[in-house]
């Protein structure tokens, strides 16, 4: 009897431990990372950052008046010929157009009157002055003779100063005078050609001269979003010409008044032109960054995973100890997401392949 007792407790012992062993052998491993899928992954911290709130705004690109200079005739007259065109590079001195000008050619006709009336004035000074000194004439006759000399002296430079100030002192006496850049630049603006008269009357400038290594962009703001720009933010410019293209920038001036039609506010920003790709009236969408507003977490959005309308990141402990965390987000602006709640800072995120380690995750 007792042998047969011994035999089943034998028995049940073995059973159950056979029965520990399975259990111990089909229990599930916990998610390990490879050692080249651990090479592979990019991990970045959580934080606690201020919240950066984007505004959109349609711009174009201006002239930096501070370097512009607007070249206008000296006198009326007829274009002869124009050397140049928009868009064209000049250098300091080069002629940009000829103008034959009657005004230049009668300020030639009464520099020869002047030059006449200055060699007669001066015959006359030496026979006085040879008369006085002879005791022919008197002292008041020598004095007058002199005084006449000097005033012709003084019409002959008034004509030539006249002639240096019409033409540049780039004049001939056939009434031509030539404008000329006063710096280097480009051709922005060109309002004349070959043959056209020049009235006058005429109070408008022919060319136009930037040198453009640094350019103006203007945008509207509608005034219910005045609150969210101000002198020295960052923006950033996007050109329509070249949208894989960003500038970057800081608002230089904003406006006091708002358009009575729009009702938008103006404003300003400086832009360093280096590669030249930035033309006046191109458009150009500036987005401006204030950072000035609340905290609230923040994590990279690389790190972000999306399935059944929930969002979610992978936390990273260790590469035995990985979880997923679901998360609330509040608002992302470019690679910056900023959450309400579901990891804390200074937690671990995996930002790159985690969408392959969430499915193993979600998967056991």
């Amino acid at each position: 009897m007792k042998s047969s007792i011994a035999i089943i407790l034998i028995t049940l012992i073995t059973l159950a431990s056979c029965k520990e062993k399975q259990e111990q052998k089909e229990a599930p491993q916990p998610f390990t990372l490879s050692d080249s899928m651990q090479r592979l992954i990019r991990i970045d911290t959580v934080s606690y950052c201020n919240i950066s709130d984007e505004l959109s705004l349609s711009g174009e690109v201006s002239f930096n008046e501070n370097n512009l200079v607007r070249i206008f005739p000296r006198s009326s007259g007829q274009v002869t010929d124009t050397r140049v065109s928009v868009g064209d590079k000049v250098s300091k001195g080069q002629v940009l157009a000829v103008i034959r000008s009657a005004d230049v050619a009668g300020n030639y006709s009464d520099l020869s009157s002047a030059k006449a009336d200055v060699s007669i004035a001066k015959r006359q000074l030496d026979n006085a002055e040879a008369l006085y000194k002879n005791g022919i004439s008197s002292e008041r006759e020598y004095t007058e003779a002199k005084q006449t000399y000097e005033k012709a002296l003084a019409g002959r430079e008034k004509v030539q100063a006249t002639i240096s100030i019409n033409g540049g002192g780039r004049t001939n006496a056939n009434g031509e005078y030539v404008l000329t850049s006063p710096i280097d630049g480009y051709v922005v603006e060109k309002k004349t050609a070959t043959g056209a008269f020049i009235r006058p009357d005429m109070g408008d400038n022919l060319f136009t001269i930037s040198d453009l290594k640094n350019v103006w962009i203007y945008a509207n703001v509608y005034e219910t979003d005045i609150a969210k720009v101000r002198e020295g933010f960052e923006v950033k410019v996007v050109p329509a010409a070249y949208p894989d293209k960003a500038y970057t920038g800081k608002i230089d001036k904003t406006g006091q008044v708002l358009d009575p039609q729009s009702k938008t506010m103006r404003i300003r920003v400086v832009l360093e032109n280096t590669d030249m790709l930035l033309k006046p009236d191109m458009f150009t969408k500036v987005i401006v960054s204030n950072n000035e507003g609340q905290k609230a977490i923040c994590i990279p959005t690389a790190a972000l995973v999306s399935q059944d309308g929930k969002t979610y990141v992978v936390v990273y402990n260790g590469k035995s100890d990985i979880k997923i965390a679901q998360v609330t987000v509040l608002k992302t602006v470019n690679d910056r997401t900023y959450i309400s709640e579901g990891v804390q800072p200074g937690t671990k995120l995996i930002t790159s392949y985690q969408n392959l380690i969430f499915n193993q995750l979600m998967n056991e």
